[in-house]
């Protein structure tokens, strides 16, 4: 007798700042998805909302293709969680405590992860120039408490540039986060389990010398980036940083798979945020960790699936 297929809700686009990236995502998960497992059904949460409301019934999973607001913050979660449609990844807790970059901090601290030392700017109470500077020093990193893809992050190495870095980040936000810039090898360390969590190959990220970090540009021009997995580091640090990116994970309350990003400097590891819904093309980061600990792009696709509904 035939399996019978699952239907899954393919969720894709959205409102966010990366609405684009989103969409090419979700073309390449759909391209991926065994249709021999799947009656894979699309939707725009920018439009299809009360279409997906009115055929949650027939859904048995759903695949969040989502990055930034109204995707990775908790917001759809909550929404599939009302409709009781299982979904891969955190829930709205862990969603919307990641999407938070103060949060985040505090909760990385309080379970004893290093992060750079930060402040943070309220619009309506912006801090004085020399205060930060006294506490911080240049250059700093500026970026809004719920952005991700580095949207509205700028690095500023003289004071004259504090402003404008702030009306930058403040666009997005009323509030953000003022870093000390660390300068050191940029990592990133994936996370796939429910309970049970398995660490992926850690990967070293080198911008071409244009980009000054990793900003939108670097992460989504192709070639302008040099991602080398696993990291030339060595196999002690190579331990502790999975070890962090599995502490980070769990600070935060996340579920399913997390991917943390970290900057080296020297033997010192600092933690710096942690994505709940990390890219989803074939090339992108965790996917290519996941190549490389021998999890292929469509039975990753399968994992994640396989673990929203263990965890529903």
């Amino acid at each position: 007798m035939e399996k019978k297929k699952l239907t899954l809700a393919l969720l894709a686009g959205g409102k966010s700042a990366e609405r684009e990236v989103s969409l090419k995502s979700g073309e390449q998960v759909f391209s991926a998805l065994d249709k021999s497992r799947y009656e894979v059904v699309r939707y725009d949460p920018a439009t299809d909302l009360p279409l997906l409301a009115s055929e949650a019934e027939s859904i048995d999973v759903a695949l969040i293709v989502l990055h930034g607001r109204m995707g990775e913050d908790g917001t759809i979660q909550g929404l599939l969680d009302s409709l009781e449609i299982p979904y891969q990844g955190s829930g709205v807790l862990g969603s919307a405590i990641a999407m938070n970059k103060v949060l985040s901090k505090q909760l990385y601290l309080q379970a004893g992860l290093p992060t750079p030392p930060y402040m943070v700017a309220d619009r309506s109470s912006p801090p004085k120039n020399s205060a930060l500077i006294d506490k911080l020093g240049l250059p700093v990193v500026i970026k809004p408490e719920h952005e991700g893809s580095s949207i509205g992050l700028t690095i500023v190495r003289e004071q004259k540039d504090l402003r404008s870095a702030f009306e930058k980040a403040w666009n997005f936000d009323n509030r953000c986060v003022v870093e000390k810039y660390i300068s050191g090898i940029e990592l990133t360390g994936g996370v796939l389990g429910n309970e049970d969590l398995m660490a992926l190959p850690l990967i070293e990220i080198c911008p071409d010398k244009r980009y000054e970090f990793f900003d939108y540009e670097a992460k989504y021009t192709p070639g302008a980036t040099n991602e080398i997995c696993p990291a030339r580091i060595t196999p002690e640090l190579t331990e502790k940083a999975q070890q962090y990116a599995k502490r980070a994970h769990n600070a935060l309350y996340c579920r399913g798979y997390s991917r943390t990003d970290m900057i080296l400097s020297g033997d010192n590891l600092y933690i710096l945020e942690t994505n709940t819904i990390p890219g989803m093309t074939a090339t992108s980061l965790f996917p290519q960790a996941a190549a490389k600990a021998g999890i292929e792009f469509p039975q990753l696709l399968d994992r994640l699936i396989e673990l929203a509904m263990e965890k529903h």
